[in-house]
């Protein structure tokens, strides 16, 4: 009688056991789906913030892809003040050759020279975080620049021959920036600059400046940048100014061509932060341009993100 009882109340149970585990197998499906798309979700990594690994002196937040060779071709002429004698400063040049590459992932590394003081320059740039959306939401890029700089030419002090060691020139910048749009990206570019010999004692050795830079996207092929670097008071020499820049890049297939005016001739970061002399409201004004042409040296696929 009771084995009988049992029989006919076993599908009751079962039917009551499985509508209670219901709600508990639809939650741990409906999981399991989540984890599977969360997997298919990729990352998306942010793009053309600025056409090159420069917005006009500054570098960006862009890096140099890796296997990627950029040769670059600086000229900031004289000042455009110089009249119809000077051709409008066109008579006249600073020049910097480099070659920006990029070593790996998020790796750049860089060499330069410059007919400014016959400036020597080298850097290495890191991006540690990168703009992503989709699996990774990341709101901003930073990235952290080191470079060195030697100047060669012949420099006397009192008639005495500066001694290699005082020729030295250190700069760190903090790099931080945001794509915003389409059509505007804009950054903040922190640092310090350290001269091993500056003009007077009352002079500190180590600047500090805060550099900020802006692209408007114009059309697909042309943007609008503009950079501005303020020096934290009584650092440098009463003669320099801040560094101004404002300009154009234009992109043709392997090449990007920049025209700007600035008021700075040197490239080097220790020159047109701490070395800038012309003043915008006076009128002293370099016309000047770069241009960027890249190289692949080892294919894409050798690195992996």
């Amino acid at each position: 009688m009771k084995n009988r009882l049992l029989t006919r109340l076993f599908p009751a149970y079962l039917f009551l056991l499985s509508f209670g585990l219901l709600p508990f197998w639809a939650q741990g499906q409906e999981s399991l789906l989540d984890l599977i798309d969360e997997e298919e979700e990729e990352v998306e990594y942010t793009t053309a913030s600025f056409k090159t690994n420069r917005i006009i002196n500054l570098h960006s937040l862009e890096n140099t892809h890796p296997g990627i060779l950029d040769i670059k071709i600086g000229h900031r002429f004289g000042l455009i003040t110089g009249g119809i004698d000077n051709f409008f400063g066109l008579d006249n040049a600073v020049t910097r050759i480099g070659a920006d590459y990029g070593l790996m992932n998020n790796v750049q590394i860089g060499l330069g020279r410059s007919t400014f003081q016959k400036t020597v320059d080298g850097y290495v740039k890191y991006r540690f975080l990168r703009q992503s959306t989709g699996a990774v939401e990341m709101p901003l890029t930073l990235s952290a620049v080191a470079s060195a700089a030697v100047r060669t030419d012949p420099w006397t002090v009192n008639d005495v021959d500066v001694p290699n060691k005082f020729r030295w020139f250190y700069t760190w910048q903090l790099i931080a920036g945001r794509k915003v749009s389409d059509f505007f990206t804009v950054q903040l570019s922190p640092g310090l600059v350290h001269r091993n010999m500056v003009e007077t004692s009352d002079l500190s050795n180590s600047v500090f400046n805060v550099g900020i830079g802006m692209r408007f996207r114009l059309s697909r092929r042309v943007t609008l940048n503009t950079e501005w670097i303020y020096v934290l008071p009584d650092q440098i020499d009463d003669q320099y100014r801040n560094s101004l820049s404002i300009g154009l890049d234009i992109e043709t297939g392997g090449h990007v061509f920049q025209l700007h005016f600035t008021n700075s001739l040197p490239m080097a970061e220790n020159g047109f932060i701490t070395q800038t002399t012309g003043d915008w409201s006076s009128g002293d004004i370099h016309f000047g341009f770069n241009i960027s042409r890249v190289f692949t040296i080892v294919k894409p696929e050798h690195f992996r993100d």
